[in-house]
């Protein structure tokens, strides 16, 4: 998919730089607002560069979506603010027991037997790069669970972001599974009707209606800011973060789809049910700056590739727009 996007990908011709050139964020806008009607569900975009000049792109900002596992940046932020305090190490081993085994592709489905301890930097990559469930649910409980990670988003003046759940408690909900180990739970009711599986990728309007583990694309974006700019952690922990998110394994065809190859993007991407959402900041060429964007699709019941495809054509905008365009 990646590759056939990058052999597609025409370079700008000069019209089209003229274009940028004289584009206005209304404009860009306006542009976003046509790609996402591919989505076939409802998409918020918040982008500004990274060091404020020239103005914003909102689209539906204020709109609160579903994080799915965008949230996994907030808990990061919270574990390494504890290392930032002395509470916690980044070289500190963590055992990981069978019951704390969440449905995902690393820990869960590999390291299957007792006797496992990773350092709480191992958990960190295995969170940001690869999504990993049971390693986001140790870190956060590490942290001091999910209040404790919202309050650390408070600190860096965020408001409308919220952490309500660990991803197991959140994945019981979403596919309405009974109290219990879930990885147990969901195999049983696996045996009992086979389709549940298919629900991981359509909508689920109480889920998607559901106040909690949400947050508008602005407020998301603002918490990239505070981080990439150095305001949220140590100089030591921001670095740390910033190198994990830029070797992001998941969801090479969203913010990362549409780009030059070789652009540096650090990201953390985000899917479940009508969600696919992608977060992160590009750099754009020559030390031009970077851009902070937030994209997040929902209520959409389109195969993930073409929702995909949409988060890669706005990252592509966006980028354009804030690398040829005057400021303003």
């Amino acid at each position: 998919m990646l590759r056939h996007l990058l052999i597609g990908l025409a370079p700008l011709s000069l019209v089209a730089v003229g274009a940028f050139a004289s584009a206005t964020p209304t404009s860009v806008e306006r542009e976003i607002v046509r790609l996402s009607e591919a989505s076939g569900g409802a998409v918020g975009v918040a982008a500004w560069r990274l060091d404020g000049k020239g103005p914003p792109i909102l689209v539906h900002a204020g709109d609160r979506f579903p994080m799915a596992s965008t949230f996994k940046i907030a808990v990061a932020g919270a574990v390494l603010a504890s290392v930032d305090e002395g509470r916690l190490k980044l070289d500190q081993m963590v055992t990981i027991e069978s019951a704390d085994h969440v449905p995902s592709e690393v820990i869960a489905d590999r390291f299957i037997h007792p006797g496992v301890s990773l350092s709480l930097h191992n958990l960190l990559e295995l969170m940001l790069t690869q999504s990993d469930n049971t390693a986001t649910d140790v870190l956060m409980r590490v942290a001091g669970g999910s209040a404790a990670v919202t309050a650390w988003v408070r600190k860096q003046g965020v408001t409308e972001q919220r952490i309500d759940r660990d991803t197991a408690a959140l994945l019981r909900d979403f596919f309405g599974l009974p109290a219990g180990p879930l990885g147990e739970k969901y195999a049983e009711a696996l045996k009992q009707n086979s389709s549940i599986a298919s629900k991981a990728a359509f909508p689920n309007p109480a889920f998607d209606d559901d106040a909690r583990d949400t947050s508008t694309p602005q407020a998301m974006a603002q918490l990239l800011t505070q981080i990439f700019n150095g305001k949220a952690l140590s100089a030591a922990s921001t670095q740390t973060l910033i190198e994990i998110m830029q070797h992001c394994r998941t969801g090479d065809a969203r913010l990362r789809g549409r780009l030059p190859a070789g652009t540096v993007v650090a990201n953390k991407t985000g899917t479940i049910g009508g969600s696919v959402n992608d977060v992160g900041v590009i750099s754009l060429p020559d030390g031009a700056g970077k851009i902070v964007i937030a994209v997040f699709i929902k209520k959409s019941a389109l195969p993930f590739e073409q929702r995909e495809r949409v988060i890669a054509e706005i990252a592509r905008t966006v980028r354009d727009y804030y690398l040829l365009a005057e400021p303003r």
